[in-house]
């Protein structure tokens, strides 16, 4: 179900390729966990709120790419996915409200994220500090 270089933790990034269906989160939170190789709950955290985003907005079974790499003390976190017109929208969702806390979450723990869109596709990304 994942493909890509999640098992080589010198690798410079982990890039992965796979469906977005909630079975595949586990796989890739333990993907993100072996490259980087140390604690990471933060970083699993936005992974798993991408992709779950695309899942609901986009489609159960959308193909994904997930890219995770460090640079300048910084880890950067991308999911790419072939819809660049389902932009996403931080909502603040209620003690009631079901869902809607996603971006909330990855807002509350990045130093900054954002969308990139690009012809057929679009990269939604964030930043997080060292430790």
């Amino acid at each position: 179900m994942l493909q890509g270089d999640g098992r080589d933790p010198s690798a410079a990034h982990l890039e992965l390729d796979l469906l977005a269906v909630p079975k595949a989160v586990p796989d890739l939170r333990r993907a993100v966990r072996g490259h980087l190789g140390e604690p990471c709950a933060d970083v699993q955290l936005c992974v798993t709120e991408l992709v779950a985003n695309v899942i609901r907005h986009v489609g159960e079974g959308t193909p994904v790419r997930v890219r995770v790499f460090r640079a300048e003390a910084r880890t950067r976190v991308e999911v790419t996915d072939p819809d660049p017109r389902a932009l996403p929208v931080l909502l603040h969702a209620t003690g009631d409200d079901g869902s809607g806390r996603g971006l909330a979450l990855l807002e509350a723990v990045a130093l900054r994220w954002g969308v990139e869109q690009r012809g057929a596709s679009k990269t939604v990304w964030c930043e997080l500090g060292e430790g």
